[in-house]
């Protein structure tokens, strides 16, 4: 046997994406690139890896063994190189966050300059809803978790990153008669809501409680992006965070309509159980956001502070 860690690293990603496709996308190199790879690696074995079934791939019973080989054989790798770093002074390791959807226009902005600063620490962050966030958490899959809402089943501590505001928003593109009020809008106008769960649309839900408001006219949509674009095209109307418009209200793709008792104002918040034994890399994480939150603010939400 003379295989390569790269060829066991690309059998790993085929294995896991069950495409050759997909394991090129993520490994960032050409398909038949990963299929002469794939193929040199097959040729040192006298048992297929792989079957194609009219034209889909997929992994035979003893390629999933190899591939399982391979998970265990690059993870030992990579402590060694985790351990090169520890030894030379560097901060190394493994970094996991699970954030909310809406989260994601938040986060990378904290990580950035930790990621510059150490490049010995791996990121894997999860963009996910909130159910599978609270639960990557209970699991103790993730170090961290980015949440609006605390989850009050668990202890857990935090650190308050920055505000979360929630504006009534439309898409400039929607007619209909001219001068009307807020409270009109929400009585009269579609309504487009966040999945079943979203913290954005517990908040949207109980706004409209607090303001005795009652509107049939619902739609669901399950992603920020999908809830922004059918906005934009004039679907409706939607109370949504402020932090995922910038480029849509610079644009003018959309515009916030004032109303008393908006935005309301939660907190991004990063959490982790107080049971959690941190790792060395997860606690230089959190010294630096101490040392550096305010600063990150500053330079890159300026445009956030100025929506009241």
């Amino acid at each position: 046997m003379n295989y390569t860690l790269n060829q066991l690293n690309i059998f790993y990603k085929i294995a896991q994406n069950q495409s050759i496709t997909k394991a090129a996308e993520e490994l960032h190199l050409t398909q038949p690139a990963v299929s002469i790879q794939l193929k040199n690696f097959q040729d040192q074995f006298s048992i297929p890896l792989t079957e194609v079934v009219g034209r889909k791939l997929y992994v035979t019973d003893f390629g999933k063994e190899i591939a399982a080989a391979a998970e265990q054989i690059l993870h030992q790798v990579q402590a060694i190189d985790y351990k090169t770093h520890a030894f030379e002074g560097h901060i190394a390791g493994r970094l996991t966050i699970s954030t909310v959807s809406t989260a994601k226009y938040v986060m990378p902005y904290f990580l950035t300059g930790f990621m510059d600063t150490n490049p010995g620490v791996d990121l894997v962050m999860d963009v996910t809803n909130k159910a599978k966030v609270i639960r990557s958490l209970e699991q103790n899959a993730v170090d961290f978790a980015l949440v609006s809402v605390l989850p009050d089943h668990l202890k857990v501590n935090r650190i308050e990153l920055m505000k979360n505001k929630l504006f009534l928003v439309g898409g400039t593109s929607r007619v209909g008669p001219k001068k009307r009020s807020a409270t009109r809008i929400l009585k009269e106008e579609p309504l487009i809501l966040r999945e079943s769960g979203s913290a954005t649309r517990n908040a949207m839900e109980s706004f409209l409680v607090s303001k005795s408001i009652q509107n049939p006219r619902k739609l669901e949509l399950t992603s920020n992006e999908a809830l922004k674009q059918a906005l934009i095209a004039g679907l409706g109307y939607s109370i949504m965070p402020l932090i995922g418009l910038k480029n849509e209200l610079k644009n003018g793709d959309l515009e916030i309509i004032p109303m008393r008792g908006l935005p309301v104002i939660t907190h991004w918040n990063l959490i982790w159980q107080k049971s959690k034994n941190l790792s060395p890399t997860a606690l230089a994480f959190l010294d630096y956001l101490a040392e550096h939150k305010d600063e990150i603010i500053a330079k890159h939400f300026d445009w956030f502070e100025k929506y009241n």
